[in-house]
Formats: structure tokens, sequence, C-alpha cells
């Protein structure tokens, strides 16, 4: 089915050497039209769109304003698709809608207004075309499918595009993936996406690299098929994805009225790549993802075949989560496994395509009020429109489906949350124990299983028994998925190349300013608030649900930092926080222990107290897989810490957060496995980052501040501009202290800074 290729391939037979053949992939020619440094191996890109939804683009916006944007240089959309419901804290939602709405009238930025798309199925229909970049603060990013490279980042870097700056990585590896066959009868873009994330992911194969889509088996799969794989690509840990393209994608770009969005893009003669991927559609099957990640996947069948031991397993993972009972047993049957709630939507299950599959497979079934009940959100209200004049929604609805709005909330975790001790199968992006309602801190556990819209509804249709779509003999139709223009020419708040001046942006009572962010001085002294022998996630670091409605509010939102993973984090780090915001005053700590450490560092080192910056940090073996927030790292600083330790970061989004919130990135050669409450001395830590120094010692101390033990860090590659924001503390002190030595700087659209 997938076979992988670990070392550098010729796409076919080549006389060209590999340097040369590097330069005749797509994503070559796309990455240096967008790269200003000069050095093709270091790139310095600006985007030719830029993304948000409305749980990050407050952040966003207050960060640009904090140092004075005057016009978005380039299109930036702003979408209301994660927090379209306003159904939790009152109106605080809302107020940031009215916010958006604003900022968007006064720099010229278009708004997308509650219900009318998901922000990715709009980026597809209204902004993507062939050779473009698009620079997203939601990890799903993705428009390869037509011929867009999107990235996924935290939304530091897309505060920097809006105030002309670039972004700055090494040229990465890129990986083909090369499609042969076609798909069987019922199965889906979800299965062969799983699948390629099941041989990807744990191994690190596709991690920080951008795959090349490439093969005759592309041209068996529609534009809206090729979507469901692509937008998944974020969960095999790539960093982008680009597809060949052909008379289909010119079609779709055409029947979306962008017809001049189209390009040829293939891959040149010689072409040389990092990696292979070969798929063969033809031998994927109906897939399952278990809890609680999407890598943890498997044919249905196979989970089917040894449903025990794998329920076993997922119990064994959900009680380690939980820290109490978590019992799925129940839904184990003779003939099958029984689930409990079904789901499809967003941007990679509410498709036409998918959904017309579904009314295909429930023709003839009406789900009975005691059933499983099946939900779809569709991708946006054009899909909506379609599916209407094309008589599916009536369809689906006959068949007992009900229909909600265009928004993100069941892939976000913020609608249709299990009830304790459910199993759910859902068509959406993620299936992480802290996305999809479970809260186990207060003894809430249930369990998501990814699967493709065609599995669901033959699961619906089987009475809720676990089903393969490739087990029912349905006759599929064929369709031509229609766009209807019209809605967002009239629905959509576009102002790009327009400005008002004098508007002031309304600001709801929970949007507050970022608060003061301090650099480190000479030596920093790390007071270990967490310490985590596996994997941290971005889910876990800050969650969604109900806390995503403070993400306006920086001090709000930093009081749920690692609230189910480790409750007793916040008081460690606050009470850090504390004793650092009195040594800086020059005043006692509070703990006369560690005023007694401090005094003897700074004998030992000659230095005054002034010159020893305390702050929290936190230790694990992995840090922040998952999701781009940036709130992952920002609500660390404002809780006062200064440093990660981790053995690796998962991807390169979440590092960059850290970096851009002061956060050193501390990488150590196995797990760092110290205490909590343990103190880290790293001497000279300016001198190291001034330097380019690729290595700190790590000093862990005794209760009288003696060095007990020495442990090499590593920055890895540090930019010079990255080094000076962790210098200056932030991004946004950085950008400031630029105004300040150069006062008559200032931001003007695409001329930068």
């Amino acid at each position: 089915m997938i076979r992988l290729t670990g070392h550098g391939v010729f796409l076919h037979e080549a006389h060209s050497s590999p340097e040369e053949g590097r330069r005749q992939t797509m994503a070559y020619r796309i990455l240096q039209r967008h790269n200003h440094s000069g050095d093709p191996a270091m790139l310095k890109l600006r985007f030719d769109a830029l993304v948000s939804p409305d749980n990050n683009y407050v952040n966003i916006l207050q960060t640009v304003r904090a140092v004075g944007i005057e016009r978005f240089p380039v299109p930036y959309v702003l979408s209301n698709c994660h927090h379209a419901l306003c159904a939790v804290g009152g109106t605080i939602n809302e107020d940031d809608h009215v916010y958006g709405l604003d900022c968007a009238g006064k720099y010229g930025g278009i708004f997308l207004p509650p219900h009318r798309g998901v922000l990715h199925q709009y980026m597809r229909e209204a902004h993507a075309g062939c050779g473009k970049m698009i620079l997203g603060s939601d990890s799903h990013t993705r428009y390869g499918a037509l011929g867009t490279m999107g990235i996924g980042e935290g939304g530091g870097e897309i505060a920097k595009q809006l105030l002309g700056k670039t972004y700055d990585i090494p040229y990465p590896q890129v990986i083909a993936v090369r499609l042969t066959g076609a798909p069987r009868p019922g199965v889906g873009p979800m299965d062969v996406a799983l699948a390629l994330i099941a041989a990807t992911f744990k191994n690190g194969f596709n991690k920080n690299k951008v795959l090349e889509f490439v093969g005759d088996g592309l041209a068996n799969l529609s534009m809206e098929y090729r979507m469901g794989i692509d937008v998944m690509t974020t969960e095999s840990a790539a960093l982008s994805s680009i597809w060949q393209t052909d008379e289909k994608t010119l079609a779709y770009l055409a029947s979306h009225g962008r017809q001049a969005a189209y390009a040829p893009l293939s891959p040149g003669e010689g072409a040389y790549y990092d990696g292979l991927i070969e798929i063969n559609l033809s031998k994927v099957p109906c897939m399952i993802a278990l809890p609680f990640h999407p890598s943890n996947a498997m044919p249905i069948e196979a989970f089917l075949a040894d449903r025990e031991t794998h329920i076993a397993r997922i119990e064994a993972e959900g009680r380690s989560i939980k820290g109490a009972d978590f019992s799925l047993r129940s839904h184990l049957k003779a003939d099958g496994l029984v689930v409990d709630q079904a789901l499809i939507g967003g941007c990679a299950g509410g498709l036409t395509e998918n959904l017309a599959a579904v009314a295909d497979i429930l023709k003839g079934y009406c789900i009975p009020g005691n059933g499983l009940q099946l939900g779809v959100n569709p991708a946006s209200m054009p899909v909506m429109q379609d599916l209407v004049r094309q008589g599916i929604a009536s369809e689906l609805m006959l068949a007992g489906v009900t229909l909600r709005p265009a928004i993100c909330g069941p892939c976000f975790g913020v609608t249709d949350v299990p009830a304790n001790g459910q199993l759910s199968i859902r068509h959406v992006t993620r299936n992480y124990a802290n996305r999809e309602g479970s809260n186990p801190g207060q003894g809430q556990m249930a369990a998501v299983c990814l699967m493709d819209a065609r599995s669901i509804a033959a699961t619906v249709r089987n009475g809720g028994r676990l089903t393969p779509a490739t087990a029912l003999n349905t006759q599929y139709r064929e369709i031509t998925p229609a766009f209807e223009q019209r809605i967002y020419e009239g629905q959509v708040f576009d102002r790009f190349g327009k400005t008002d001046e004098s508007l002031e942006p309304r600001m709801g009572p929970n949007i507050a300013d970022w608060p003061a962010m301090y650099p480190p001085s000479d030596h920093l002294l790390l007071h270990i608030a967490g310490s985590y022998a596996d994997s941290v996630t971005t889910d876990e670091l800050i969650p969604s649900g109900e806390a995503s409605s403070f993400r306006s509010n920086p001090e709000r939102i930093s009081g749920y930092t690692l609230i189910h993973r480790d409750p007793m984090y916040l008081a460690r780090a606050k009470a850090v926080r504390s004793q650092s915001q009195r040594l800086r005053a020059n005043q006692h700590t509070g703990d006369a222990q560690l005023d007694a450490v401090i005094a003897a560092l700074a004998a030992r080192l000659h230095c005054r107290r002034d010159n020893i910056t305390l702050g929290s940090a936190i230790c694990a073996d992995q840090i922040g897989d998952g999701s781009s927030r940036e709130q992952a790292a920002s609500c660390q600083k404002v809780l006062g810490g200064f440093a990660n330790i981790a053995r690796a970061y998962a991807t390169r989004r979440y590092r960059a957060n850290c970096i851009n919130w002061g956060i050193l990135p501390l990488r150590t050669a196995q797990t760092p496995c110290i205490p909590v409450g343990s103190l880290v001395l790293i001497r000279n830590i300016r001198e190291a980052l001034r330097s380019d120094a690729r290595c700190v010692q790590l000093e862990i101390l005794d209760a009288q501040g003696n060095t007990i033990r020495q442990m090499p860090a590593f920055f890895d590659h540090l930019t010079h501009e990255e080094a000076e924001i962790l210098l200056a503390g932030c991004f946004i002190n950085d950008y400031r202290n630029r105004l300040v030595f150069h006062p008559g700087l200032r931001f003007h659209g695409a001329r930068g800074v």
C-alpha cells in the first residue's frame, strides 16, 4: 500500500546531479520565487496572502497595533469559524468579531463573517492559485492541491508578515509522493490520508519537510478528493505540500471565477528528491485512527479482527491521561463494536462529494431517534448552497442527518462534546484527548476515532456497528460540485487596499493588551515548574474548549496553561513570576532560601543580583505536537517562563512560537529528567546568544546553589533575527527596540521596516 524510501532519489531516470535535480522540483521554484534573501539555502519568504481564524486573530492584531501598523500590505483574511457560535463565555467571542471587523475596515483587511465558511475552504475558493504561497495562523493551512504552498504557523509569523518582515527558514527537504492506481469505491480521501500519516508520523519521515504529490494516480482523483488528502498532511508533521496541476485544477479554478489563477505545475526533467513515498491507491483500505492521535491508524477490518486488544490499549492510554478509571469495554459486542456519535465536517470532511457519498450510502434508510445520530458541518455556505441546489441536502435530512453551520466546532472541540465514556467517530482533522470534549481533570473522558465520511455513513446505516464502507454494495453517483460566487461577492467585507485612519476598533472588556515582557539579563536562573517524561502537546499546553474564549486576554488564557496535564503547574509558575518581579525590583523574593541561593550565585558570578533573571521552565521528552496556536508559548511567557528544555520540538512552528515570545527553545541529547522544583543556572546567556553559540551548559543546583551536575543544551540553528528576538525578550520588544534606535523608521506597507 505505502512504501518509503529514505534516501535521495531521481523521480525518473536522469543525467543531472542531485544539486541540479533539486532545482527542478515544483517546491524549489515556488520557494525561490518568494525568497528575498538572495541565498537559495537560507530562505526569507514573503507570502501572497495571510489568513487567521477568530480564535487567534485578536492576539495578532493587538501585536501589530502595539508597534504602530498603518495598513495590511497583502490580503489578510480574518475568518470567523472557530468561535462563531459564541456559546462559551457569554458575548466574549462576538466582541472579538466586532474588533476584527473594525480592524479590517481600518487597515484594509478581508472579514469573512460567521457561518460563511471554514477558513481553509474559503481560501481554497477565493485565494489559492498556482504558484502562490499562503501563510495562516492555523496548522491546517494547506492548499497544495490547488498549486499553492500553504504553511501554518503561530500568530507571531503572521505579525511579522504584516510588518514587512520575512519568514526565515533553511531550505527544507522535499519528499516526492508518487500516487498510482485508483481508490476502490467506498475508500475516501481520509482513508488515504490516515494511511499516509500512519506510515510517516511516528518515524519522523515527513517532519518539517515539503511533500510534492505526483504520479499517474493523481489523474484518478477529483479536486475535492485531493484537498481531503492534502489538508491532513499537517498531521504527518510536514511543513507544506504542493501537487502537480492538470485540467481538473484548471476546471476548479475556472468554476470559481479565477481561471487566471491557473498555471501548469509539474516537476522538471531530472527532478531529485530527498525521499520518496509511494502510495498505491488501489490497495488503500477503509481506515480508522484510534484515540488519541491521527497516527494511531489502521485498517478498520484489522481493528475489528483484534478489537479487544486494541480497546484494552486505548483504555490504558486513556487511564494514563485521565489519571483514573476509563473504560470502553461496553462498546464491544459479539458481532463488532458499537459507537455513540458520528460527525462529518470542516475543511477535511464537509465537502460536496463526501456528503453526496453519505447520501448515497444512507439512501432508503432513516436514522431512528434512539440510533447513532449523524451531524454534518459543510465547509462553506457555497458548499451548503450546492448541496441544496443538487437536492443532496434534502436527501440527507430525510435520512435523519442534521445540517449545521459552516464552522470548525467539532474539529476544534467546542461543539458536539461526547458524553463521559462515549466513543465518537468523526471525519475531522484531529482526535486528541483534550480537543474533542474530554476534561480529564474534572473526570470527563471520551474518545474519538477518525474515519472517512463513507465509512461513518456505513456505520450509521449498520445501526452504529463499526463498518467499512467497502462492506456495502453502494452505487455512488457522479456529481460535479458547483460554486455560487455571488455568496462571497455580496457577503464578505473586502477592504484590501483601502484604509480608514479615523476608525478606532471597538474593544470588548475581554480584549486586553499584552503585559510587559522582560528580556533575560546576563545570567538565567530557571525554576523547573513542570517536568514530563513523555510528549507534551499544544492541546495540553493550552486546551481548546472553554479556554479558547479567553485567547484575547493574555492573563486570563494563561490561567489554563497545562491545566489538564498538570493542575499544579499554574500555581508553581505564578509563584516564580511573583518572586521574579520582586527580584527585578531589587526586593527580597519572599523565599529566604531562594534569596540565599541568589546571593551565593551573585558572589560566585561576580555580579549584582539584578544581573540574574529568575524565570520558570518546563522540560519534557518532546514539546509542541499539534496546533499552531501561539498561546502555547505566549502563556508560558505571560506566566514568567523563559525556557523550554526538551529532547525534541515536535514542529518548526511551535519552536518558532517559543522564539517569538522570548522562550529559549533548548534541546538536549537525551530526555532532560530534571525534577519539578529544581533550579537550573545558565551562565552568560546574553553572551551566548550574541556570539551565535550552539551550546550552553545547564547547571543543576542543590538547595545551597552549588552545581551538582551539568547537562549540555543546544539551540540548534538560530538566525541573527531570532537571537535578537530572544535578547529583547519577545518579538514585540524587538520591533519596538528597532523603532527606538531608528526613530524615523515607520511601517509603510510592502516596503517593510
